[in-house]
């Protein structure tokens, strides 16, 4: 950022400090992989004497969205709520309540027609008319579909909205459904999938529609790909593990107390996109997330995984990349040469190959002559 630039965030502040604000523009503008002089467009999006205004809607939800808002850092939800957004309209967080709170979301509908940005938190039932979720006397879906062609942007934030969640899980009893699928092909909505989703994911698409005055480049299930463009895998702290073949295989043995790979415990690292491991929660540090404690990732933000694929089962490996050598997992000390040594001598070719078989052989992926996967013993 320039010197230039720096001047002038100041007139941006408001009642936020010069700290905080530098703060939050620094982790927007990063979780967006966009280049720091783009915090003073930022900050004029967000500063600006007319806060944009947030519209807010709970379907079926626990709330816990709402919760890790709450718990973010830069900015904190004061400062977000009373300096840099206008939160219209919110269940949980709104002062008036009942038939208060519905006039203040008309109201707010009626003045920024087309320039507000609504939020969609939680899964919509849409069987038997939705009346599995009434807000007002009127079901959910009904008050979706008449706030979404009003709005500026749509954000589903939380697997539930993106996708249905768990609600949606067998049976599915309320047909509760994304809010992509209830609004239909007609409207875009951001999806933003988690249980529940980082806060910053979150606030930087919001902030980028406000900033940009478009969407961001979106995967093809809708999320931007600034946050859901690689797989959980490829950025795991535990990955090291993986490809050297160390893997924990029950909870509380040797290694899953090192720190070794959670592959065979059921991790769906390798087939769920997001940015956990390099965007971490509530700033504590790598204990904030599933497999910083040792919990397998179960894939919450991947349709079709979480809450869907059985928790215990061995996730697909999309892209198989081992190392030349994979290490052994116990190591043969002194007396000799040992495997690794006479393998070297056999050349490098044979090896990189033999390092491939080892690692799919490990993970029990061997291909049969008849194309299909065989098991290991």
């Amino acid at each position: 950022m320039e010197d230039k630039d720096i001047a002038r965030l100041p007139e941006h502040f408001g009642r936020v400090s010069r700290r905080d604000f530098l703060k939050f523009c620094a982790v927007a503008t990063a979780t967006m992989g966009l280049p720091l002089g783009a915090a003073v467009r930022i900050a004029e999006a967000v500063a600006s004497p007319q806060r944009p205004p947030v519209i807010w809607l709970s379907g079926q939800e626990c709330t816990g969205c709402t919760e890790t808002l709450l718990r973010s850092t830069h900015p904190t939800v004061d400062h977000l709520i009373l300096d840099l957004i206008s939160l219209d309209y919110h269940e949980t967080l709104s002062t008036p309540a009942g038939h208060l709170a519905e006039e203040a979301k008309k109201k707010s509908m009626a003045a920024h027609q087309g320039k507000f940005i609504l939020v969609v938190e939680g899964a919509i039932p849409i069987k038997d008319k939705g009346i599995y979720c009434m807000i007002g006397g009127r079901p959910m879906v009904e008050i979706l579909r008449e706030t979404a062609p009003q709005a500026m942007g749509i954000v589903a934030i939380g697997s539930c909205a993106a996708w249905g969640g768990i609600p949606s899980a067998e049976p599915n009893p309320t047909g509760a459904v994304g809010a992509q699928e209830a609004l239909g092909r007609d409207f875009k909505v951001i999806n933003v999938p988690g249980c529940p989703p980082n806060p910053y994911n979150f606030l930087s698409t919001v902030l980028y529609i406000l900033t940009f005055k478009k969407l961001p480049d979106l995967d093809k299930e809708g999320r931007p790909k600034f946050a859901y463009g690689r797989m959980i895998h490829e950025l795991c702290e535990r990955r090291p593990n993986f490809d050297a073949g160390r893997f924990a295989l029950e909870f509380g043995d040797e290694g899953h107390r090192q720190g070794w790979c959670l592959y065979k415990l059921g991790c769906k690292g390798p087939e769920t996109r997001n940015n956990c491991p390099a965007m971490l929660f509530g700033d504590v540090g790598s204990r904030s997330w599933p497999v910083g404690i040792g919990s397998p990732c179960f894939g919450c933000s991947e349709r079709g995984i979480g809450f869907t694929a059985p928790v215990v089962a061995q996730a697909s490996l999309q892209k198989v990349t081992p190392p030349d050598v994979c290490a052994p997992i116990v190591t043969d000390r002194g007396g000799g040469p040992g495997l690794a040594t006479v393998g070297v001598g056999a050349g490098l070719a044979g090896l990189a190959l033999g390092a491939g078989a080892v690692t799919a052989w490990k993970l029990g992926q061997v291909p049969s002559d008849s194309g299909e996967e065989a098991e290991k013993d």
